[in-house]
């Protein structure tokens, strides 16, 4: 048997979880919202905030589970991508606890741990998991990427974009159009009130599987710039079917490629992971490619959705198993490719 605690600071949540061998015993997040003011995640802000709150989030992970401190095997933490001050104190607080209870400390990639959320049992009997190989879209604030998922430790992006993520996308949008930050979820409420056919955006053509939505932004920023000269509250008038258009758009050109790649890979075993997984046109849309490409789809809970430990756990768990511990001397990094 094996008890795995995981860390997660890549960003601006704090959270830590407990799995023993992988169903999930406990879940703690805990989210900063200081960035509301500044419309965007402030990385010196974002670091004070982790140093705040990764004590009482790991205590509370520990209790809920169940667990004493001497019971865990092994800390699982995310090494990186993410920001450097938000990653050190994880990273400095897994090293200190591991030194503690003198158990091994185990690095964990932010983008291996959101494709391999799918793994997390709930209980026992939770068998709804994908079968490898699969394809994932992963998608989020800073990714948009399609990964040819061979095993759990075997990842090959066969996609992604070339200039800004979706998630960047939905976010800045929304900034054009005076709505709060996040914007992803603000757009997503505000879609389901509108029509996704009122406005015609860019959509980018692009070879291959790869991305590209810089020029969505700048198409939907004109849009909003002539509309504005001609009325003043165009927008205020116009935001359901913005937010609508703006949705179905980012949705569809998301799934073309990942249908292609689909396609061309013989692949119907298809999972979607990421903050921007939560969206409700992206999640419906899987559910009706499903139906029409007879594709066996994974959509993640909406606590997998975000940045979370359970997901930084069940990888811990997969490397626990093979030993694959990291140095004390681990440092973060920022950026890197699955």
């Amino acid at each position: 048997m094996s008890i795995i605690l995981g860390i997660e600071s890549s960003c601006d949540d704090t959270s830590a979880a407990i799995i023993q061998d992988n169903v999930l015993l406990s879940n703690i997040i805990a989210s900063q919202k200081v960035h509301e003011t500044y419309g965007g995640v402030v990385p010196e802000l974002a670091s004070r905030a982790h140093q705040q709150n990764i004590i009482p989030v790991v205590d509370q992970a520990i209790k809920q589970a169940g667990v004493e401190k001497s019971d865990i095997s092994a800390i699982a933490f995310t090494r990186g991508p993410g920001l450097l001050g938000s990653l050190l104190v994880g990273t400095s607080f897994a090293k200190g606890l591991s030194t503690a209870l003198n158990i091994p400390m185990i690095e964990v990639n932010h983008l291996q741990a959101h494709v391999l959320a799918h793994f997390i049992k709930q209980d026992k009997d939770d068998s709804n998991q994908p079968k490898f190989p699969f394809l994932c879209l992963l998608v989020s604030g800073g990714n948009s990427q399609i990964i040819h998922v061979k095993n759990w430790n075997n990842m090959e992006i066969i996609g992604q974009t070339i200039d800004d993520a979706a998630g960047e996308a939905f976010d800045k949008c929304a900034k054009m159009m005076g709505l709060p930050y996040p914007g992803g979820p603000v757009v997503d409420r505000l879609a389901k009130e509108g029509n996704p056919n009122t406005f015609v955006l860019n959509k980018p053509n692009i070879p291959g599987y790869n991305y590209s939505f810089s020029g969505l932004k700048t198409s939907f920023l004109y849009l909003l710039r002539d509309k504005l000269k001609e009325n003043p509250n165009f927008i205020e008038e116009n935001k359901a079917d913005l937010c609508a258009s703006l949705q179905a758009t980012i949705v569809d050109v998301l799934m073309k490629k990942l249908s292609k790649a689909a396609k061309d890979l013989k692949i119907k075993e298809i999972a979607v992971a990421g903050g921007v997984s939560a969206n409700s046109g992206l999640r419906e849309a899987f559910v009706n490619y499903a139906q029409k490409y007879h594709w066996t789809i994974h959509i993640p809970s909406f606590a997998f959705t975000t940045d979370n430990a359970a997901m930084v756990a069940i990888v811990g768990y997969f490397k626990y198993l093979e030993k694959d511990f990291c140095p004390i001397d681990s440092v973060p990094f920022t950026r890197t490719e699955i």
